[in-house]
């Protein structure tokens, strides 16, 4: 066993792991992999691999080996793989702990946020705030490496994060609870602050670029926009923010 270990440690480097072989022991050996890239054209060959990874939820996907060579300079055999710092947890274990305490769940859904240093500047936001848990894709998304958990400046490891294959169908699940889903969007009719945000809820924010999915917008409860002039949209970071921050006040009036 502390073979085995060693091997897999000998390629490891900033949340990277490469190699066919190296990738595997780690998954076996129950490190969180949160996403492997395999070079285009060899599909037979990673058949194992690919097994492994589906039976571990973990997503894949199929790259040029240019990608592959810009990651890592070293043999990587067309298989690349990064460890991600923090453990997932599944939101049903987030949702079931906070009603079993007593406690209105309050959540973010971050849809399509891929630059990291918003993504870590949300995760602050979100352990200020207490909120009980970040939900992201599971591809799609910022990754959540070694530059995550620095630009969050630590606060990663103290939120937990739920990783989803389906953003639509976690809110499905979510509204199934009884959690309210409000997506925070400029196309919003209502303003957030007219809104009542005490009970469970769950904020959904989406990238600069492409905003919130149509299919997660028409599924919210309520599309609200954040009061502003000047600009016609916030940086999502600062968006997450200004939510949260209107949640917890809401919250503190009625406790």
């Amino acid at each position: 066993m502390a073979q085995r270990q060693n091997r897999v440690l000998k390629k490891t480097s900033n949340n990277v792991v490469f190699g066919l072989h190296a990738v595997m022991e780690c998954i076996e050996s129950g490190k969180e992999v949160e996403k492997i890239f395999l070079q285009k054209n060899h599909q037979d060959r990673f058949t194992p691999l690919k097994e492994l990874a589906r039976a571990h939820n973990i997503p894949i996907s199929m790259v040029p080996k240019e990608k592959l060579n810009r990651i890592t300079t070293k043999n990587h055999q067309g298989v690349v793989a990064y460890i991600s710092p923090i453990a997932f947890v599944s939101v049903e274990q987030i949702i079931e702990s906070c009603f079993a305490q007593g406690r209105d769940p309050l959540l973010l859904i971050l849809d399509r946020v891929t630059d990291v240093r918003n993504f870590g500047a949300i995760i602050r936001s979100a352990a200020g705030f207490g909120v009980d848990a970040v939900v992201v894709p599971a591809t799609g998304g910022a990754l959540l490496s070694g530059d995550a958990m620095k630009t969050s400046a630590g606060a990663l490891s103290r939120v937990p994060i739920c990783r989803a294959r389906s953003l639509l169908r976690v809110a499905k699940y979510l509204q199934e609870s009884g959690i309210q889903m409000i997506a925070c969007t400029e196309k919003g009719g209502n303003e957030l602050f007219e809104h009542e945000l005490t009970g469970p809820t769950a904020l959904i924010l989406g990238s600069e670029e492409n905003g919130i999915s149509s299919d997660l917008l028409k599924m919210s409860d309520q599309l609200l926009k954040i009061p502003i002039s000047g600009v016609e949209s916030l940086n999502v970071s600062v968006a997450a923010a200004v939510g949260l921050y209107e949640c917890i006040r809401q919250r503190s009036l009625n406790s």
